[in-house]
């Protein structure tokens, strides 16, 4: 792979996560907190939590796992939010940890190995580049803001407009 195409690679699925990431903070615009927190799958996770594994996850990845820089223990069950935790205050952390994120590896070429890897964390599975953890991190965020899509119209009927970038009322 040449390396204007690596770049030009890279900056797409960056920003195709980038819009990812403001979709899932659209998603939830205007829910209360109540409503973030209230679990409506049977698997039990809220909106709220959904969004805490996100941002963990994201800085796991980008940060720690591509970058070597250990941002503390790992966290045991990221989906939940302790009732003293604002909403608000996770959906501003995950748009500023996801940017922060996005920025610390915006540089790396695609086929930078891992700076640090989880040993025994995941069995045998290990990913060997940037562009596979790039992948990875793509395809579970846009996966987890389909999930958030069926939750938000279990909550109230509304779905994420794709065309115009927001919000629909129900039909």
């Amino acid at each position: 792979m040449t390396a204007q195409l690596s770049v030009m690679t890279a900056d797409t699925l960056l920003l195709s996560l980038a819009a990812q990431q403001r979709r899932i903070v659209g998603i939830l615009d205007g829910l209360s907190d109540d409503a973030l927190r209230r679990p409506v799958l049977p698997s039990g996770w809220s909106c709220v939590g959904m969004v805490s594994h996100l941002t963990v996850g994201t800085r796991f990845w980008f940060v720690e796992v591509m970058t070597g820089v250990r941002t503390g223990p790992a966290v045991e069950d990221d989906f939940h939010v302790p009732a003293s935790v604002p909403a608000a205050s996770i959906l501003d952390t995950y748009r500023q940890e996801g940017t922060e994120a996005i920025a610390a590896v915006r540089e790396l070429p695609l086929d930078s190995p891992p700076a640090w890897w989880p040993e025994g964390m995941f069995g045998d599975w290990r990913m060997d580049n940037f562009l596979e953890v790039l992948q990875h991190v793509l395809v579970e965020t846009a996966c987890h803001a389909g999930h958030l899509d069926a939750a938000r119209e279990l909550i109230d009927g509304r779905t994420w407009d794709w065309e115009h970038g927001r919000l629909a009322d129900p039909r």
